[in-house]
């Protein structure tokens, strides 16, 4: 083939695959969908090396998904004057993450810790959690995985197209609904709309989600289908092992060693509501979890119901406030929480 036809079928192909991204992407802007950052382990390392900053100027949270929907990290810092360190990650036990933090002689700050009962007192410590993979991934990334992600976050702020988890060639073929084999369960979709990701990594529902209650069925389902796959897992020698003692011995150690080089910690305890919270507090009693917690760690905590100002709070989706309720909810934990903790100096 000539040299000049080869170098034409090589500009026509560059040109085709421009045009179809570029209307991929009018598309997706079209759709009034929010900007979104993929919450992977490289976005987490980015904000995990913030957590040496001056204790006096940052707090660090970690935890599950609740926390990352319900600190509002704007309405913190504005009120605060400090920056808050997101290092929650969603469906996970933050274990491995206190676990962290206790074992690093260099951090010293401010400690936040939110409990989700059947997460945090799960007894999976045998088994490799996504925390284990974030924590190794950012102790071990190599100054051109430090590279690629400026190179990323700076396309990302600007192209929807990259949103990996929910507009990448894969995501969109998980879309499709195919009847599964028999005895095959396959874990339900979150709607897009769901859950959106900031770059300091705080998650929010869109304004389509709030308002659509089908959009809300669907995530319910996705928590219903989760209990009922809990309810008939395989039994093992392990369910019988109570794991409370275990996770606030571990806790213990964690925030002792925190402590003794001059850090503090403290706890809370995100809404829930409707089914969801019903559940938890059958499941998960108050006084077997939460308050050996706060007993055996000396430590101060904030539990939703105890407060006028979120009590009353209803989960769109049983499990994570929305935007505005967040920037309520962000109000009442910087009241409740220690001044040292929301004061900067």
């Amino acid at each position: 083939m000539p040299e000049k036809t080869l170098s034409r079928a090589a500009i026509l192909m560059v040109l085709l695959v421009i045009a179809v991204i570029g209307s991929w992407e009018l598309y997706l802007r079209h759709t009034k969908i929010p900007l979104d950052y993929d919450d992977g382990k490289e976005l987490w390392s980015d904000k995990r090396a913030r957590v040496y900053d001056s204790p006096d100027m940052t707090t660090v949270f970690i935890g599950s998904s609740r926390i990352k929907f319900d600190l509002d990290i704007d309405t913190w810092q504005k009120i605060t004057g400090r920056e808050a360190v997101q290092l929650s990650i969603v469906g996970s036990n933050p274990m491995p993450i206190l676990q962290d933090l206790g074992n690093d002689p260099n951090f010293r700050g401010k400690l936040v810790v939110d409990v989700t009962e059947p997460l945090f007192f799960a007894n999976d410590s045998a088994e490799p959690q996504k925390p284990d993979q974030y924590i190794a991934y950012y102790k071990h990334r190599t100054p051109a995985q430090k590279a690629s992600f400026a190179i990323n976050h700076v396309l990302e702020s600007q192209f929807l197209f990259l949103d990996q988890d929910a507009f990448s060639l894969n995501a969109e073929l998980d879309k499709w609904k195919l009847p599964n084999r028999k005895g095959v369960f396959v874990f339900p979709d979150f709607p897009d709309d769901f859950g959106r990701t900031t770059f300091e990594r705080q998650s929010y529902m869109t304004a389509r989600f709030v308002a659509d209650t089908s959009l809300q069925h669907q995530v319910q389902n996705v928590w219903l289908f989760v209990i009922n796959m809990a309810r008939h897992a395989p039994h093992s020698k392990e369910d019988d092992l109570d794991p409370v003692p275990i996770v606030l011995r571990s806790v213990e150690n964690a925030v002792n060693k925190i402590r003794a080089r001059g850090g503090e910690v403290v706890f809370t305890r995100t809404p829930s509501s409707g089914p969801f919270f019903m559940g938890e507090q059958h499941a998960f009693p108050r006084a077997k979890m939460w308050d050996p917690l706060l007993a055996t760690t000396h430590s101060t905590g904030f539990y939703f119901a105890d407060n006028p100002a979120t009590a009353h709070f209803t989960c769109p989706e049983w499990s994570h406030l929305s935007q505005p309720d967040a920037i309520l909810y962000t109000k009442a934990l910087i009241s409740e929480l220690p001044p040292s903790f929301t004061t900067s100096k």
